[in-house]
């Protein structure tokens, strides 16, 4: 039945009938599996009929086969091969059968499972055919989506360009039109009203839009520079008459001119479109307000300057009036101390208030209220009014020049020097006038460190205007100031000693004045040191130490001499140490020198009452340090002699020379220092007297028991201390 019903093996290329007896259909497929499990059983696909058999081949089959385990098991055991193959063959059969009977047994279900598979080839079939229509739709729609998106860029490349365009147009229409607003506000608004100033900053930037499209030559520009061309011409005018009518305002009398600057700062705006927009104009402005100013600083300054004069001291010094002129020279300044309201010459005193910061940038004077009140200043005084007024004014000036015409640099103080050039001139050619015949040295240094002040406030306001002026004014009072210095220094050195009149112990006049001079000029200069200032003193300062000397040597006696001396150095260097300081190099000097003649005068006054027992101190100690004091054992009169002319006068003789001290000094202070100075040399002395008689030398003289006991001495010397 298999060979009726199978017309070919499967996967021989002939096709299974699908439509017969489902019993056809399973032996069919029993055969087929018959068929190709006996082909296995077989050597496989070994033809030994062909001519391309190879015995190499046959053997490593052999040799393969060998290696199966059934038949290296049949080996072993001497199976007959054949009667195992039969076997085989049979035990296969019967599987076959039994395969046959399931197979037959499940035919049903397999003709069924085979119609429900060509079924679903069919549905598959359709289904591919839908698919296939369905990938071709979604390939055109991809192409119809591909040129969108490029219609969508394009569409967007567009679009932005139409978007810059309108911009650009939007600004430029909006630029070009003149709006109504603007032209009624330009011709009808005042100037100083709030919306005519913001229509002007509208207008001038229409004129500089209008010239860059002229520069471009856009021919929307032509349709409104006839319009912009007249509101320009409107505002010039406008705005000239009123800037114009502010400077004309600075010229009335008593006018605060601070308040129409402060107005015109208000509109700086004003001359920044003049000058981009009229220069002819703008230059107008600026030359009429430099006339005006220049000539109202000019009328200020000399007025106030000359008012200021009126109000000086009437005495001033003049070149007789040097340090080293004899008080009986002239009759005149120097005779006249009880005169009220006296500017002395060489002291300092209040004068050197003017440089405290609250002096120096005080309120400045006012003349007709000093006239009032019959005030009298020394220059120094009328000099800080006049120049801080100058400063003041000056600053502002500038600072308005730069703000309102915006000009910075060198423009700037070219500009500034227009206005004030005329009234810094004649500041100078006045001073330099005064200056000439001024010989009031501190007057002239105390104005050189006011400007020295005034320079340092200006750059630390960052106001450069002035620079020039400051040092045109110190190469005015320098060289003045070191003439009259140098004058001085020549009179100390041209004193003749008799012909100062009476001699003296006291301190000298002329020792006075230097001390006051010095100790002002030392005292002033601490702030802004100046080395040729420092020159000059020491010149000063040894010519006077030279004028002591030779006015010390006019008294017979060395003692008077000492105590001149003494009395001079104290009274110097009490005076410098008032105002100038204790580390300065002319304290320090006259105090060496007062030190130096203190110790002389010392061992001169305790010389008279005490010399015998001192030489006989001095000579022992010498011999003493030579090894050499038996040289004096023979001395035992001499030095009973001592011992008891000490012990009988000594109370009398301190005594007498505290008295005798008190008396030559002027300075109680320093008197008492001298005498306790005196009585310790004294007392040292003393103990060195002790010392030396107990010396071997010495020990066996009986006068030693008459010696005062050194502490008893101490204690009782302490009673004659004078306390002042």
């Amino acid at each position: 039945m298999a060979a009726e019903v199978v017309s070919g093996p499967v996967g021989s290329g002939v096709d299974v009938n699908p439509t017969g007896n489902p019993t056809q259909i399973a032996m069919a497929y029993l055969q087929d599996e018959t068929d190709a499990n006996v082909t296995n059983l077989n050597l496989g696909e070994l033809d030994i009929t062909t001519d391309e058999f190879i015995l190499d081949e046959v053997d490593n089959h052999i040799q393969a086969n060998l290696e199966d385990d059934l038949v290296k098991e049949a080996l072993k055991t001497g199976v007959d091969l054949r009667q195992y193959s039969k076997q085989v063959e049979t035990e296969l059969q019967k599987i076959e059968q039994a395969s046959i009977k399931d197979y037959i047994k499940e035919s049903q279900n397999i003709a069924l499972l085979h119609n429900q598979i060509t079924a679903c080839d069919s549905i598959l079939e359709r289904m591919e055919g839908m698919l296939s229509g369905f990938q071709s739709d979604l390939s055109s729609i991809s192409s119809e989506i591909q040129t969108l998106q490029q219609q969508s860029v394009s569409m967007n490349v567009r679009l932005k360009n139409r978007q810059a365009v309108r911009c650009h147009l939007s600004q430029l229409v909006d630029e070009l039109v003149v709006p109504g607003a603007m032209i009624s506000t330009i011709l009808d608004s005042p100037v100083t009203e709030q919306e005519f100033l913001e229509q002007l900053h509208e207008l001038n930037s229409k004129i500089n839009f209008a010239k860059e499209l002229s520069f471009r030559e856009t021919l929307a520009c032509s349709d409104i520079q006839d319009i912009v061309d007249r509101l320009k011409v409107k505002a010039v005018t406008k705005i000239r008459e009123f800037i114009l009518q502010k400077i004309y305002s600075f010229r009335k009398p008593m006018t605060n001119y601070q308040i129409p600057q402060n107005t015109l700062l208000k509109y700086r705006f004003f001359y920044q479109f003049l000058l981009a927009n009229e220069r002819t104009v703008a230059k107008e402005i600026r030359d009429e307000y430099v006339d005006t100013m220049s000539k109202i600083y000019y009328s200020y300054f000399k007025s106030y300057s000359s008012r200021l004069l009126k109000v000086q001291y009437e005495e001033v010094a003049d070149k007789d009036d040097l340090m080293g002129v004899e008080d009986t020279a002239k009759k005149g300044f120097f005779s006249k101390p009880s005169l009220k309201s006296r500017n002395t010459i060489f002291t300092l005193g209040q004068r050197g208030a003017i440089l405290s910061p609250a002096e120096l940038e005080g309120p400045i004077l006012v003349p007709h209220t000093a006239q009032r009140g019959d005030s009298r200043y020394p220059y120094e005084t009328l000099f800080r009014s006049q120049h801080y007024a100058l400063l003041d004014n000056g600053c502002r000036e500038f600072l308005f020049l730069s703000d309102f015409f915006m000009v910075i640099g060198n423009s700037a103080l070219d500009l500034f020097n227009s206005i004030m050039g005329k009234t810094l001139s004649m500041f100078l050619k006045s001073m330099s006038t005064y200056v000439s015949d001024c010989y009031d040295s501190i007057a002239i240094f105390l104005c050189i460190h006011i400007i020295l002040r005034f320079r340092a406030i200006t750059a630390k306001r960052n106001i450069p205007a002035l620079d020039k002026y400051w040092e045109a004014v110190l190469e005015l009072l320098w060289p003045r100031f070191e003439l009259i210095l140098e004058m001085n220094i020549q009179s100390i050195r041209n004193t003749d000693p008799q012909k100062l009149g009476v001699l003296d112990t006291r301190p000298h006049y002329i020792t006075r004045r230097y001390a006051e001079f010095s100790s002002a000029i030392v005292s002033i200069n601490q702030t802004f040191p100046n080395e040729r200032t420092n020159a000059l003193l020491g010149q000063l300062q040894a010519e006077v130490e030279n004028f002591v000397l030779k006015m010390a040597a006019e008294f017979p006696s060395r003692r008077d001499q000492l105590i001149f001396l003494i009395n001079n150095y104290d009274m110097m260097l009490s005076v410098l140490m008032e105002r100038a300081a204790d580390d300065s190099k002319e304290v320090e000097s006259f105090q060496q020198l007062l030190l130096a003649r203190t110790q002389e005068f010392i061992e001169e006054i305790l010389s008279p009452p005490f010399g015998g027992m001192i030489a006989f101190v001095k000579e022992a100690e010498a011999l003493v340090e030579k090894g050499q004091l038996d040289r004096l054992k023979n001395e035992e009169a001499r030095i009973t002699q001592l011992v008891r002319g000490f012990s009988s006068t000594w109370k009398q003789s301190v005594e007498s020379m505290s008295q005798d001290v008190m008396r030559s000094f002027t300075n109680f202070k320093n008197g008492t220092s001298i005498i306790q100075g005196a009585l310790t040399q004294l007392i040292q002395y003393y103990h060195g007297f002790h010392k030396i008689l107990n010396q071997p030398t010495f020990r066996s003289l009986a006068v030693r028991s008459e010696l005062i006991n050194l502490h008893h001495l101490m204690v009782e010397v302490k009673k004659h201390k004078p306390n002042f």
